[in-house]
């Protein structure tokens, strides 16, 4: 039976992509050491996701409990599953660029060397095997802020007229901008797994990823804005929104889509692939109409404030264009838009957050 390992299981891509691949055959390797509960605290803890998928697919799928940046220990385990692994998943990380500051050699570590581990055991051990990386669109840094926006009563804009108007293209470039630390180390890890597809001739891709979600989205104030806002509109715990008066918009992309899109660049994989992969313009939104929805869809007002200072490297506007994704896989379409994604997010969510904290 073909073997796809998936780092980062227990997350959201990668909790979804181990739904996907058991039902497509394979038989799934999870790596996930819950270091997002270290990062974020119990709430943010990826153990139950972890523990439902072990219940679930008790022989398709088995779980270790191993840090990527131990080379020797992902060396030994792609070794073991050389003759059947197929498709590596990369989705672990260390993922918010506000926590990275804090400790910027547990990020780069994490985010760098340990794809950096997982690439040189392909490479040795069954380098034809797709290398899927889950990358992030803050390897553009704070460049697309320098977009020529206007204001509305909700949300930053972009003319109709400008070059990116369908979405910020691969093609922005990455130089002489703010990153923030977490975006330095994803674009370390990004042009590293470009360069072993094109250096060795690996079937390698970077998705460069918008806003991710969906209902097993852990979300906390640091990472995760769509689940951490619908959560604190359900529960009533305040809501910070840092800058730019709450107008700030993100393209947001359902778990499901991005795996989707996984699948099909598995199908006809190519060496040192980059796409971005966002909700595009069928799907985004601004904090702002993000609370209105979210009220809307929970019945209850948000307890929010502003604050002027933003995230440092924040994007004022993101949206991705994804048209190159489209044409090299043609048949790909979302199938969630943000209000499908916000009411599955407080379906499968409402009552566990409203369960009474236990002292």
């Amino acid at each position: 039976m073909a073997v796809a390992i998936i780092t980062g299981s227990g997350g959201l891509i990668g909790s979804q992509a181990v739904h996907h691949l058991v039902h497509r055959g394979f038989d799934v390797v999870g790596l996930e050491n819950d270091m997002r509960g270290l990062l974020f605290g119990p709430q943010a803890s990826t153990a139950p996701t972890t523990r439902r998928l072990t219940d679930a697919y008790r022989r398709e799928f088995r779980s270790l409990d191993m840090d990527i940046r131990d080379s020797d220990a992902v060396m030994r385990l792609v070794r073991k599953h050389a003759t059947e692994l197929e498709l590596v998943v990369h989705t672990a990380g260390q993922p918010s660029h506000d926590w990275a500051a804090s400790d910027a050699q547990t990020d780069f570590t994490v985010n760098a060397n340990g794809t950096l581990n997982l690439l040189e055991a392909v490479r040795h051990a069954q380098p034809a095997a797709t290398f899927i990386h889950m990358s992030t669109n803050k390897v553009y840094g704070d460049r697309p802020n320098n977009l020529p926006l206007y204001e509305t009563d909700h949300r930053l804009e972009l003319p109709t007229d400008h070059e990116y108007y369908a979405g910020i293209p691969v093609t922005m470039p990455i130089d002489h901008c703010l990153h923030s630390l977490f975006g330095a180390s994803k674009v370390a890890a990004d042009v590293m797994v470009q360069e072993y597809g094109r250096y060795f001739d690996m079937p390698t891709v970077c998705f460069r990823g918008g806003c991710l979600t969906g209902p097993a989205h852990a979300g906390t104030q640091l990472h995760g804005f769509l689940s951490y806002l619908m959560k604190c509109t359900v529960t009533g715990q305040s809501y910070t929104i840092f800058g730019y008066g709450g107008k700030q918009v993100r393209d947001n992309i359902h778990a499901a889509d991005v795996v989707r899109a996984f699948d099909l660049f598995h199908s006809r994989p190519r060496a040192a692939a980059v796409y971005n992969l966002g909700g595009g313009r069928a799907s985004n939104v601004s904090v702002l109409e993000a609370i209105s929805l979210c009220q809307r869809i929970a019945g209850r007002e948000l307890r929010y404030e502003l604050s002027d200072q933003p995230r440092t490297g924040d994007h004022r506007w993101y949206i991705s264009d994804f048209s190159d994704f489209h044409r090299d896989y043609q048949g790909f379409e979302l199938e969630y838009g943000i209000e499908d994604m916000l009411r599955e997010i407080h379906d499968a969510n409402v009552e566990r957050w409203l369960q009474p904290t236990v002292a």
